[in-house]
């Protein structure tokens, strides 16, 4: 009997993991791929990166901004919502919306092409100075709010139970990933960065990320009445 209820519960927190897994993979997806840009932000990083200053530093703040607006996105959007179903409505088809257009706009950047470029020399500068340039470059950026907040709090927000702690889990798994390897990486990183068809490609796979959530999220909407 010991054996069968240890087996039973196994299995239940397997059903739990598995049932999680979708909220998960789209908080993950989606956070990449509004992280994933070309932005002054990335180029600082891997500004940072190429001269090794304050790397860890300037990595540690990018990904605890991100956790923090994540989490009050998701927590404060998630409680906003569930109150009101024609809120829940709203930030559903809004979120369609807006994920089209990113898709869109991905797959137009893909067509024209660019790349992420850093100054070849760069001033030194010291911890205090790496903090606040990091701060500001994560926190005085408006589409940083619009991304984190809104857009990841409302998506993140129709979860339902445990959704919502697993997809923002996976928004700022995206974060964390993004920013170790553009900060950690840099010197590894910066040739292909360098290269117009490597983000042609990268910002070709956001668009088809992008688009497929759209769909899932519609059919979610649609399903709901």
């Amino acid at each position: 009997m010991p054996d069968l209820a240890a087996t039973i519960v196994i299995i239940a927190r397997e059903r739990d993991v598995m049932s999680m897994l979708p909220a998960y993979l789209q908080g993950l997806g989606l956070g990449a791929g509004l992280i994933i840009a070309i932005g002054a932000q990335n180029a600082h990083v891997l500004r940072m990166g190429l001269e090794c200053q304050h790397i860890a530093l300037t990595v540690s703040v990018c990904i605890l901004c991100d956790v923090v607006l994540i989490a009050a996105g998701v927590a404060g959007m998630g409680t906003m919502i569930g109150r009101n179903p024609s809120l829940l409505a709203l930030a559903r088809w809004g979120g369609v919306c807006f994920l089209a257009w990113y898709g869109v706009r991905a797959w137009r950047a893909a067509w024209i092409g660019g790349t992420l470029t850093v100054e070849e020399r760069v001033a030194a500068l010291d911890p205090r100075q790496a903090l606040i340039m990091a701060l500001t470059l994560s926190l005085l950026n408006p589409h940083v709010y619009l991304d984190t907040v809104v857009l990841l709090g409302s998506i993140g927000g129709q979860q339902a139970g445990n959704g919502k702690l697993w997809f923002a889990v996976g928004a700022m798994s995206a974060s964390v990933a993004w920013f170790l390897s553009l900060g950690f990486g840099a010197r590894v990183l910066s040739p292909l960065f360098r290269r117009p068809m490597a983000w042609r490609a990268l910002d070709g796979m956001i668009g088809a990320v992008m688009l497929v959530l759209a769909g899932t999220l519609a059919f979610a909407a649609q399903t709901s009445f």
